[in-house]
């Protein structure tokens, strides 16, 4: 089997070569992404593989069909870069639907740390042998509130290490994970709730119609002053105009970003020398509060090995036994096969 492999980083590589050897896959890497312009590429292939990034539209789509091609390997959990109510019936889409959420939780953490604790700061001031601590003062972080808004696995490992810290924990999510809630420390409540009792908030959940911009004026309206905000999940739960403007009003006291609504034509790629013409995320980019990292929560050794062996035997499973249990939607079913929520 031969696989067309889109968005292709050199971190990619290992991984999916060792696991695609063991199970007789084939890939072709291709430094660009999927889009319409560049979907003739996966001609003569038997599936594509791509990432957050990569566009599988309707057009896209219809593309590679046309080709014979039958499935659409996500090697990431998120698919709203794939329309799926276009894609069911016409084409299979699986996807990785965990990997580490360790790397996610420890990276938001990471962020957390760095900006409360100026770690950022003192590591350009004492290179340059800057030994003041002046505008050095951070906050404890045991005894904060941080309310999580969303408590999948890797809500739940980020809450973990909140609890760690002697945090107190208020967690939204449409679906409560069963247990999670223990009437003290960890205790699920409204959306409004969470946001007017936060110190921090933290987004680990899906980019829905209802998430949103669930980050926006009107919510951060509702925070407490100096609120610090995380997204480590998707950039578009987020309105970044608005969280520009409350950072600017002093409501919003820092913001932590791995991710951002516009990025896909940025993030993974070098424009250092470079004249970046989104001017919000350069405006939030200058801000001495906002730490913005490029979609690199997810990258460790141990979650790309998860992600390379996941998607390799999603795709061997499908042409093998016609079946995978990753599969989003069952490309001959009916709505009860509907995962993704989109397709009726």
């Amino acid at each position: 089997m031969r696989i067309a492999f889109f968005d292709a980083k050199p971190y990619d590589k290992p991984s999916f070569e060792r696991f695609g050897a063991e199970h007789g896959l084939k890939f072709k890497y291709f430094e660009t992404k999927l889009n319409e312009d560049t979907v003739n590429l996966a001609n003569g292939y038997d599936g594509v593989c791509v990432f957050v990034n990569d566009t599988v539209n309707a057009a896209v789509i219809d593309r590679l069909c046309e080709m014979g091609i039958k499935v659409v390997a996500l090697r990431c959990a998120g698919f709203n870069n794939v329309d799926m109510k276009y894609a069911f019936g016409r084409i299979h889409v699986l996807r990785v639907p965990a990997y580490s959420p360790y790397a996610v939780a420890e990276h938001t953490m990471a962020m957390l740390l760095t900006s409360v604790r100026r770690i950022h700061k003192a590591y350009i001031r004492t290179r340059d042998f800057n030994f003041s601590l002046t505008g050095m003062t951070g906050f404890d972080l045991h005894g904060k509130t941080v309310g999580v808004i969303g408590t999948g696995r890797i809500g739940r490992v980020f809450i973990d290490i909140c609890r760690g810290f002697g945090m107190n924990v208020l967690a939204y999510d449409k679906f409560p994970a069963q247990g999670l809630d223990n009437g003290d420390t960890v205790r699920y409540v409204s959306l409004d709730e969470l946001f007017e009792g936060s110190d921090i908030i933290s987004l680990h959940c899906p980019l829905t119609e209802e998430t949103y911009h669930i980050i926006n004026s009107d919510s951060l309206e509702k925070c407490r002053r100096g609120v610090v905000i995380l997204n480590t999940s998707r950039g578009a739960l987020v309105d970044a105009e608005a969280l520009l403007a409350g950072i600017k009003s002093r409501k919003v006291g820092a913001a932590c970003l791995d991710v951002y609504e516009e990025e896909a034509d940025i993030f993974f790629e070098d424009f250092s020398g470079h004249i970046i013409e989104d001017d919000t995320l350069a405006r939030l980019i200058s801000m001495p509060n906002v730490i913005v990292s490029s979609h690199q929560a997810f990258l460790t050794e141990d979650a790309l090995s998860n992600i390379a062996e996941t998607t390799v035997k999603n795709i061997v499973g499908f042409f093998e036994n016609n079946e995978c249990p990753n599969e989003l939607c069952y490309r001959g079913g009916s709505t009860e096969d509907c995962k993704c929520g989109k397709c009726f």
